[in-house]
């Protein structure tokens, strides 16, 4: 098996030392293994480069590690989809690490003997048209936090980490309703009006909302949570409950939650209408939403190392 790293050279200092130290664990303790590291030139690089790599070695075992944030990962993801001899997995150093909060967090992967002797398991993705998604793909309310993210990220103080927050005080000022409809395997979830959609493999979006407690990304389902639009008040209200993920356990949101499993989920909204699909905003009035059942196969940590663990331990482990 050939062990490839693929991250973004231009990435922060962050990002930087991370690679430095990944090179330098690679080099003293693995130098037995076939491994490279693949430098991305600019954005979707990484999933031409994946992609090309997959049909160039039809024979050989690929594993892919895209080295970065969600959004590292769903461009080797784009690029692995369809290739038997190739398989992916998260050394998560970017801002954002939401999928590998599925199984634990952030820290069991970043633990490099633990990665490196993963186990690798077939797991549920989604397709969007021609595009694919790991994690979640989220419109309304949550696209529009998404939306600003993106613009405020380089910012200091309301970006980097304090992003999502400054995504969802926007929001609460210009995105508390919005017209569009949700049908899930064929069933009509509302009457053209609602507050935010979710619909998952994974169970974490913006950095700790647990938005799919329920989710498990082997089952071939996609876990789907709509709100309905409510009063600013009450929303703030309710972002405890929806972080921690007890919303659909929790009566005080039976009267403006549906939540469904399905295998398609079709949208019809107006135009301009966008949706987030692992973090990238997308614009369009009328989309599909189809899982893919063990589409792909990720590599899951093995073992913990002692010195990794972390608060991160107390999340659920699938």
């Amino acid at each position: 098996m050939k062990h490839i790293f693929v991250y973004n050279p231009m990435a922060g200092r962050d990002n930087k030392a991370a690679i430095d130290r990944l090179r330098e664990k690679m080099r003293t303790d693995y130098s037995h293994l076939d491994y490279e590291f693949y430098p991305t030139l600019a954005s979707k690089d990484a999933t031409v480069y994946v992609r090309n790599r997959c049909a160039a070695e039809p024979g050989t075992e690929l594993r892919f590690y895209a080295c970065g944030g969600d959004g590292t990962a769903n461009e080797v993801l784009h690029g692995i989809v369809g290739a038997p001899n190739a398989s992916m997995t998260c050394y998560p150093c970017g801002s954002g690490n939401d999928f590998v909060k599925y199984y634990g967090g952030a820290d069991r992967f970043l633990d490099i003997d633990a990665l490196v002797n993963g186990a690798e398991t077939p797991i549920d993705i989604m397709k969007i048209g021609d595009r694919y998604a790991l994690n979640v793909t989220n419109f309304g309310f949550d696209a529009a936090v998404a939306k600003t993210m993106i613009e405020v990220k380089p910012k200091k103080l309301i970006g980097g980490k304090n992003a999502y927050t400054t995504g969802i005080v926007k929001s609460l000022i210009d995105s508390m309703k919005c017209n569009c409809t949700v049908y899930v395997d064929g069933e009509r979830l509302n009457n053209g009006k609602m507050l935010l959609c979710t619909v998952a493999c994974g169970k974490y979006v913006g950095g700790a909302y647990c938005c799919a407690p329920r989710s498990r990304n082997d089952d071939g389902l996609l876990e789907v949570c709509l709100v309905r639009p409510v009063s600013r008040l009450s929303f703030v209200k309710l972002i405890g409950p929806y972080k921690r993920g007890e919303h659909l356990d929790d009566p005080k949101f039976a009267k403006i939650l549906t939540y469904r499993q399905g295998r398609v989920v079709r949208v019809e909204a107006e135009e301009g209408f966008i949706y987030s699909l692992d973090g990238e905003i997308v614009e369009s009035s009328s989309f599909t939403i189809e899982v893919c059942p063990g589409a792909v196969k990720f590599a899951v940590p093995r073992k913990k190392s002692p010195e990794t663990v972390s608060e991160n331990e107390e999340m659920t482990v699938v």
